[in-house]
């Protein structure tokens, strides 16, 4: 049996980081790892999605160049050259957590094998157990398949395989209007694949109100995307030379590939939880208090396999909690924490805090100001006016209750106010502020100025 001070399962943004920093500090720390180093945002998640992303964003923009007055001419992708640059920055990005590792010193060691818990505080990896006073699981989360008559036997794309294509599908069906069935949908589209969208909900991104979803929709269509909102995929069959899609309403999309987007899993099954004493929720999560403590003495779970929110800045700042929680420090919790959120598309669609939905089912008081994201003289010089921003107010205090920005660098944006939120700031310390003009940034004080209370006439 070997024995150390922490065992982690899973290098994903909080795995990693803990692990060599409690090394660090002189503890004696066994990091367990089945696949890439890194995790899912750097291997399958963000930073391959958003670098794809950046040359379907390029292609798009070379093709509407003329109308900024710039000729050009044909626009052709090789998708094989841009699935090699995606590929070497992942790699870039995978040795730099390696690096982390292994800069950690003696203290930290990195085992490559599926770890398994075989009872209370013992897991086994590769014929040899461990054991630890304090185990932390990281371990991720996956695609989730759908249980669809067929789906076994259409070769259908994931979130990651999407991403290894070398030649451009002829029509794309992205079954899922999420973050990653919408972000990889209109990728493919600039990149010059017919794209359709299936989506079971009314609206894309539908944890968002109606008209920030709106806004994206308009978007895509304007970019050619089609899109069958409101309908359920039911059967996918082979077709001479592709497939269909069935759908509830009667109807069928055609197409050549396939995307299935309809969900994550979390990596917690052949984890031997149950030998361990650690719950599990209905959907596989694993079961967390506050302080990220499980139903086993001394266990810990942190990230995406806790359910959400599934977010690497989520994983990061679960890592920060945590570590001072291990250190007897509580200086925030696992709840206690503003969580802002974006889907990469373009536009990109961003909110912080409440949206006006929630606020309506809760029962919260608010004032609510609307703004097309043209108004704002920066998009409007770089024509970039698709989307709104949005901010809800409580009409007591002026505290901002939440914000939504859809639009061009709306993740960025987005942070402004979700600073003033953090700081328990009055939207008045926005209105107030001297803005550079022409900046994007500029827009966030023009839609607050929106509310009467602000109106300068």
């Amino acid at each position: 049996m070997e024995r150390a001070d922490v065992i982690i399962i899973g290098t994903g943004q909080a795995g990693a980081p803990l692990s060599w920093r409690l090394a660090r500090e002189g503890r004696r720390v066994v990091v367990f790892e089945r696949g890439d180093v890194g995790g899912t945002c750097v291997n399958e998640g963000c930073t391959p999605t958003k670098t794809f992303i950046a040359s379907a964003y390029a292609a798009h923009w070379a093709r509407k160049a003329p109308s900024l007055g710039v000729r050009t001419g044909d626009v052709r992708v090789d998708l094989a050259a841009v699935v090699a640059r995606k590929d070497r920055i992942v790699g870039e990005w995978r040795s730099g957590v390696e690096g982390g590792i292994a800069k950690a010193g003696d203290g930290l060691t990195l085992v490559r094998a599926h770890a398994h818990f075989t009872g209370p505080s013992v897991v086994e990896a590769d014929g040899t157990s461990y054991t630890a006073d304090v185990m932390i699981l990281n371990t991720g989360a996956r695609a989730r398949v759908p249980e669809l008559p067929g789906i076994d036997e259409v070769p259908f794309l994931d979130n990651r395989t999407v991403m290894e294509l070398t030649e451009l599908p002829d029509h794309l069906v992205v079954m899922g209007g999420g973050y990653i069935g919408c972000e990889f949908g209109q990728a493919y589209r600039r990149l010059g694949a017919r794209v359709t969208l299936v989506q079971s909900h009314e609206h894309l991104i539908p944890r968002e109100d109606e008209d920030v979803s709106g806004a994206l929709e308009d978007a895509f269509r304007d970019e050619g995307i089609e899109m069958r909102l409101g309908v359920r995929a039911v059967g996918v069959r082979h077709l001479r030379g592709g497939l269909a899609v069935d759908l509830d309403d009667g109807g069928k999309v055609e197409g050549t590939h396939l995307l299935v987007a309809v969900g994550r899993v979390p990596n917690t099954d052949g984890l031997g939880c149950a030998k361990a004493g650690i719950a599990l929720d209905a959907h596989g999560n694993v079961v967390v208090d506050d302080h990220y403590r499980t139903s086993a003495k001394g266990v810990y779970a942190v990230g995406d396999c806790t359910g959400g929110p599934q977010f690497t800045h989520t994983s990061w700042d679960d890592h920060r909690i945590l570590f001072d929680l291990l250190h007897g420090e509580e200086r925030r919790t696992r709840a206690d924490r503003l969580v802002p959120h974006a889907s990469f598309t373009d536009p990109q669609v961003a909110r912080v805090g409440l949206s006006e939905r929630e606020a309506r089912a809760t029962g919260v008081a608010y004032e609510v100001a609307v703004m097309p994201f043209g108004r704002i003289a920066r998009a409007y010089e770089t024509a970039q006016t698709a989307g709104l921003v949005k901010v809800l107010l409580d009409p007591e205090t002026e505290r901002i209750l939440g914000a939504a920005v859809v639009g061009a660098e709306g993740a960025e944006l987005v942070s402004v106010y979700q600073m003033l939120m953090m700081a328990d700031a009055p939207a008045r310390a926005i209105v107030d502020a001297e803005m550079i003009h022409p900046a994007f940034a500029e827009g966030l004080q023009t839609a607050v100025m929106r509310f009467e209370r602000y109106r300068l006439s």
